[in-house]
């Protein structure tokens, strides 16, 4: 181009000469002929003057310069390869003015519609169009050349700049601009078309939009600009049926589209459609691969751009109504365009087609069957066959292929996952190691068993392998190396190191985070778009896995203690975040969220497409905001909260997370998981967790205007956490908002509340009180999801810390009525509250407190820290008394026919809670059981004892109702009982002090009590054997409170017996023989117990006492000694299940004795046959229902260790050969359902117990013996056959030897 003092001179020579012209001095014709005389090549700044002053049109010299196409396109090119010096930006201006005007000239000649074109016309019009199409041509060339000088790049790009409306679209109208547009792109998309489409399904990985040309993309945006979507992809197809095309070009142009246009996703859809219809009717083989070529492009951009081709494939071609369904001939036009793309598929395609095959009718099964057969070839081919697919893989993944050991890897990922989950190995798993065997074991373990630094405490991956070893699928070999190579890994402790080249991807991805700053910036939404593509294809570098789980919503596993993520990962995660915030504090400076482009959203969904990185990002993000909150600051805290605000609105589309340990069950979407970082239980983290919770909420308000779009933007779970803090820590927010004074605080506008989060001049009290007032703020409180539920405040409020909480012990207590008694007793149930019910109330406070007791899943247990200890339980536990005590007092001051009804409230409260926990009969819910009805006793010891016992009010008269209690023991306490069949010495007591306490509210106190206890002994056996168990430690308690109660100096009667009892067992054991009390026989039994427990057998005062008791001499002493006997054999059997806690030795001796003396009687027998009805009846009601079903092993064990004498007595006694083989069978079913453990080794030798197979043989051969030997009579008929049916499964030998008794001439004898 000229100089600047050239430049001037021309102007000053071309403003004379206009004048000269205007009088007709000058002929424009000879002074171009001339300028062209001495010009070889014509400078285009010289025509562009010529033009501009009006002296000679461009278009004239257009129509008269034969030679014009030959100097006007290198003239082109050298302008658009000229660059300017940096200081002259005038001349770049001209340079564009320029290009821009001769542009517009060659447009509109060539372009411009006419009606009746002439011949000159229609050359003129030619001759432009060919100018612009080799220029065109050029960049093109450009662009495919692989090595491209930078001058020629340059050139290019400005070339494409002048693609644009605005340059050229003064002088063209629209209509000739775009039908200029279009043909570039018809020229663009069928230029050099050398590929095949064969060539295009190899390829097409590499044409992804990230992997393609700037230029070629930067031309196709700009080519697209004054079209709409459905206008292009028209214009595509129409391409794609009339001309040979470039499929590279094509497919970027179609992956420019799905990048820069987000409604391009449905259009593109809609093109499928129309092309498989168009395919399958009239069997068009252009169609359906163009169908297949379009739909594998768009799942190359990814999930968040197009859904990837598996999912597209198994919507088009997987169900019966899918378009090749209707016919035979339309499966086989399918299946053989399939085969016919073999040759040249990349693997994941072909994965594809043979994990979610088309449907196919069963009659044409075969057909498919040669399809997979050769698919499976191919694959073999390409060294990657079937056996190399991973067990979970996710082959809808495209682009480049995953390697087999990564894929083995996230097997081995998966696997632990599930195993963690359910406890046993996955079917996949076991199915893999018999049908996929030489995957199983060439690829699956050796991922599994990769040496590592084992952990202390036993993990999941750990006992994943244990799991796999007992069920024989590792070899011993292999788990003896693997062990042996941990040990190894253990004492180098190598770390790993990041190598580092030429191009690092961190460099990459630092420079593509800066641009991208500066486009959310000054950018457009188009070009944010595009370097989000890129930036994810830089992750997809560094995070190269692929997601784990192809069916359904993927779970991410959230390591809570330890996060299991490499340094790099670290740094990257950490580059992205730090990124985010500063996006958002840069957009945020001008515009609030709502008048913001959406870059946030597009940003935090481009990272949902990797699983790798966003398991690495939530990782990251759970130790920060449960670790490192300390570290963050204000602008931390604004960018984390606003990403916590997009994971959430696109929970539709984002994996669920998994906490490991379990805080939870079931997985949750990742904001909710995150949410559970933010612990409340310090002043610290409860201002940190409010000025987080108090940013994510204004965002999310400020983001949308309505309030159903700001419900998709603000996370219920942060939203409640608010609802607790801000009541909490701002006493003035405890109002309602119908208080006439809150009311007309609310704030409609949102500018305001989001000028005061990013006001660095407000205090986060100043911003919570604005939100708190905010009109939308308080109109989400009326929504379900965003209701802070009463049990939600509960659980909060009990894991505060009191030593470390932001409230004084005063103002907690202040805080925590009104929360009870204000705000949620008087709230709707549908809104989370009690619905003014205190019943209500107090049973969410019970089952809170229980609750608190039982989470051993919660953060806390994960730290080793004791639940409950040093949290606010206390205080909930006064507030639950409070309560109590205010039902109680309303429930005396009323005039209700039965008082008390607060204790029956309680005993419901509890029979809920069990109901919920018996789900199923297994040793998990048995355990669970008893830990909550441990809990709910030190819950009960807290409660007033009177409560318990129920006063009823009849005719004038008031009277002691002990039904509910007994009904509560008989059902719940028993089960729970340690040893079996005795209460803890404190709940024995309290139930006495309830029984005592409340008989002074009839008018006899004495006679409710005798009758209640005469009630109890009959009805409740364990309350009666357990207050004789610890009466000596009792009797001093309830003396006192008598005296206080009633001014009494002895107790009721029927408690006086106890006292008399226990003296008599006394003398007996010192050899004295004293009457005995008139009381129950299994009082007496267990007083006897109680006092001979821990006392030799051999003792002459035992025998001397058993002796006095001889069964013969009266009834009751029969009865007296069958109890004892149950007792004892109780003992016996909790030797067998405990023997490292029990002398085996006393209670096998005490049992021996009692035997000998009631062997002779059929009463003893009846304490094993708990299902006939007798005077022994009450026993079942004392030991669980579980302790009785192990009576028979009990009943085995004993008679082994008898004597031969004694055993012979056994086999004359009445009924004892039918209730020996009925407790046989029973412990042998009970051993083959595995309900019989296996003892420890040293403590069995150590107290000489044997194992339950030894005892069953043993049993087995004595029956067998006294099967042989025993009268007929002893058996009837009925019995034998009762007893054979019985042993015909279990024990077929059992029932051989009892059918020869039914038929005792039979031959078969001789085998006996």
């Amino acid at each position: 181009m000229l100089t600047s003092s050239q430049r001037v001179q021309l102007c000053v020579l071309l403003e004379s000469s206009r004048e000269l012209l205007s009088q007709g001095a000058i002929c424009p014709k000879l002074l171009w002929q001339e300028y062209m005389r001495d010009q070889r090549l014509p400078k285009l700044e010289m025509v562009y003057y010529l033009h501009s002053y009006n002296i000679l049109n461009l278009k004239y010299i257009l129509e008269s310069d034969e030679e014009v196409r030959s100097w006007l396109v290198s003239q082109l090119r050298l302008l658009c390869g000229w660059r300017p010096p940096q200081e002259e930006e005038e001349t770049k201006q001209l340079q564009q003015k320029v290009l821009s005007s001769v542009v517009g000239v060659l447009v509109g000649a060539g372009f411009e519609l006419r009606r009746d074109p002439a011949a000159a016309d229609r050359r003129l019009s030619l001759l432009c169009c060919s100018i612009l199409d080799d220029l065109l041509f050029w960049v093109l060339d450009i662009v495919d050349e692989s090595l491209m000088l930078e001058s020629a790049e340059a050139g290019a790009e400005l070339w494409i700049q002048i693609f644009d409306a605005s340059l050229c679209g003064v002088s063209v109208s629209a209509d000739c601009l775009q039908r200029f547009f279009k043909h570039s792109l018809t020229q663009t998309l069928t230029y050099k078309p050398r590929l095949k489409v064969s060539d295009a399904i190899t390829l097409q990985n590499e044409w992804t939009f990230a992997k393609a040309s700037r230029l070629l993309t930067s031309l196709f945006r700009q080519l697209a600009v004054v079209f709409s979507v459905e206008q292009l992809l028209r214009h595509l197809q129409q391409v794609l049926e009339t001309h040979e095309v470039n499929w590279k070009h094509v497919l970027c142009f179609l992956s420019t589209l799905l990048v820069y246009y987000q409604c391009a996703q449905p259009s593109l859809k809609e093109l499928l459609s129309r092309l498989l219809n168009s395919a399958f009717e009239g069997y068009d083989l252009e169609n359906l691969i163009t169908a297949f070529l379009l739909a594998r492009q768009g799942g190359l951009e990814g999930p968040g751009i197009f859904p990837s081709y598996s999912d597209w494939f198994k919507m088009s071609f997987g169900g019966g109504s899918s378009y090749h369904a209707s016919s035979k001939k339309s499966l086989v036009f399918l299946l053989k365009f399939l085969s016919d793309l073999v040759p040249f598929e990349p693997p994941q395609y072909l994965k594809v087609h043979i994990l979610h095959p088309p449907y196919v009718p069963v009659k044409h099964r075969s057909l498919l069957m040669e399809y997979v057969s050769l698919a499976k070839t191919r694959l073999a081919d390409l060294k990657e066959s079937v056996e190399d697919m991973g067990l979970y893989e996710d082959v809808s993944a495209a682009g480049t292929s995953v390697q087999p050991q990564c894929q083995a890897a996230q097997d081995v990922d998966k696997a632990v996952s599930l195993f963690e989950s359910t406890g046993r190995i996955s079917a996949t798993v076991m199915e893999a190691s018999i049908f996929r065997r030489p995957y199983f074991l060439t690829r699956f373990l050796p991922a599994l068993l990769t040496p590592r630094v084992l952990p202390v405490k036993v993990d999941a991956r750990m006992s994943f392998i244990e799991a796999l070893k007992k069920a024989d699928k590792i070899p011993a070999a292999q788990y003896s190396s693997y062990m042996e190579s941990c040990q190894k890994q253990r004492q180098q402790n190598m770390n790993a190191t990041c190598s580092d080249g030429n191009d690092d991807p961190l460099e990459v991805l630092k420079v593509q985070l800066q641009e991208f700053a500066e486009l959310v910036v000054d950018g457009n939404d188009g070009d944010m778009s595009a370097q989000l593509s890129r930036i994810s294809h830089t992750l997809s570098v560094i995070f190269p896995g692929r997601p784990d789980d192809p069916i359904g919503q993927k779970v991410i596993n959230l390591h809570t203690d330890a996060p299991p993520s490499s340094e790099l990962h670290v740094k990257v995660v950490n580059m992205i975040l730090r990124n985010f915030c500063q996006c958002l504090l840069n957009s945020s400076k001008s515009n609030p969220p709502n008048k913001q482009s959406p870059w946030a959203s597009r940003f935090v969904s481009a990272l949902l497409g990797n699983t790798q990185l966003l398991s690495s990002l939530i990782h990251r993000l759970w130790d920060l905001l449960h670790n490192q909150w300390l570290s963050l600051n204000a602008a931390h805290i604004l960018g984390l909260a606003a990403f916590l605000v997009h994971l959430y609105s696109l929970v539709s589309r984002g994996p669920l997370v998994q906490l490991v340990l379990p805080i939870r069950l079931e997985p949750v979407p990742a904001e909710e998981a995150l949410s559970l970082a933010l612990s409340c239980s310090t002043h610290a983290n409860m201002l940190f967790c409010a000025r987080l919770c108090v940013a994510a909420v204004c965002y999310g308000i400020c983001r949308e205007d309505s309030l159903p779009q700001q419900q998709d933007c603000i996370p219920h779970s942060l939203y409640k956490k608010l609802l607790y803090l801000i009541p909490r820590l701002l006493p003035e927010a405890r109002g309602t908002v119908a208080d006439a004074g809150l009311s007309e605080q609310l704030e409609e506008k949102q500018t305001g509340l989001w000028s005061s989060i990013t006001d660095s001049n407000n205090t986060w009290r100043k911003t919570a009180w604005h939100l708190w007032r905010n009109a939308a703020f308080q109109q989400l409180r009326q929504i379900p999801q965003y209701q802070l539920l009463f049990s939600e405040w509960l659980a909060n409020e009990l894991r505060v810390l009191r030593s470390e909480d932001a409230l004084p012990d005063a103002e907690r207590q202040e805080y925590q009525q009104w929360a009870c008694m204000e705000l949620y007793l008087t709230r709707p149930e549908k809104q989370g509250g009690c619905g003014g019910d205190m019943k209500n109330l107090c049973s969410h406070l019970l089952n809170a407190i229980m609750d608190q007791q039982l989470s051993w899943q919660s953060l806390e247990a994960q730290q080793h820290r004791v639940p409950g200890r040093g949290t606010c339980l206390p205080d909930i536990l006064s507030r639950l008394q409070e309560l109590v005590y205010e039902m109680d007092m309303m429930e005396r001051s009323g005039s209700h026919g039965s008082r008390a009804g607060v204790g029956d409230f309680l005993f419901e409260v509890l029979f809920q809670r069990c109901s919920s926990t018996v789900t199923s009969q297994s040793i998990s819910t048995d355990v669970s059981l008893q830990r909550l009805l441990h809990t709910w006793n030190r819950v009960l010891l807290a409660l007033p004892a009177v409560l318990l016992i129920k006063v009823n009010t009849d005719g004038g008269g008031t009277t002691l109702s002990c039904n509910r209690l007994i009904e509560h023991i008989n059902q719940h306490q028993r089960k729970a009982c340690s040893p079996a069949g005795v209460l803890s010495c404190k709940i024995t007591a309290h139930f006495l002090r309830g029984l005592l306490g409340a008989s002074v509210r009839c008018g006899q106190p004495t006679y409710e009590v005798n009758k209640a206890w005469s009630q109890i002994s009959v009805q409740c056996p364990v309350l009666l054997i357990s207050t004789m168990h610890w009466w000596q430690r009792l009797r001093p308690v309830l003396l006192s409170l008598w005296r206080r109660l009633c001014d009494e100096q002895t107790l009721p009667e029927q408690l006086q017996l106890l006292t008399e009892c226990q003296h008599w067992a006394c003398s007996l054991e010192k050899g004295q023989l004293l009457q005995m009390p008139p009381a129950a026989a299994l009082l007496l039994a267990a007083s006897l117990h109680r006092v001979w427990r821990g006392c030799e057998a051999n003792k002459p005062s035992f025998k001397a006492a058993l002796n006095f008791l001889r069964p013969d001499r009266d009834s009751k002493y029969r009865q007296v000694l069958v109890f004892l006997l149950f007792l004892c054999v109780n003992d016996h059997l909790t030797t067998l299940l405990y023997p490292q806690e029990r002398s085996y030795e006393e209670g096998r001796a005490l049992c021996t004795e009692l035997l000998a003396v009631l062997m002779d009687s059929p009463d003893w027998l009846l304490i094993f046959k708990s299902s006939e009805q007798s005077i022994y009846q009450s026993v079942t009601m004392v030991t669980s229902d579980d302790f009785t079903k192990l009576m028979p092993w009990a009943f085995c064990s004993l008679l082994l260790l008898q004597s031969a004498e004694l055993l012979q007595r056994a086999v004359r006694c009445p009924g004892f050969l039918h209730t020996a083989i009925v407790c046989y069978l029973s412990m042998l079913q009970l051993f083959l359902e595995g309900n019989t453990q296996s003892l420890d080794t040293e403590s069995s030798k150590k107290q000489l117990v044997a194992e339950p197979s030894h005892i069953l043989g043993r049993t087995k051969q004595f029956l067998l013996r006294a099967i042989s030997q025993t009268p007929l009579t002893l058996l009837s008929s009925g019995q034998l056959r009762q007893l054979e049916s019985l042993s015909a499964e279990l024990d077929p030998e059992l029932a051989a030897a009892l059918s020869v008794q039914l038929e005792p001439s039979s031959p078969e004898m001789d085998f006996l």
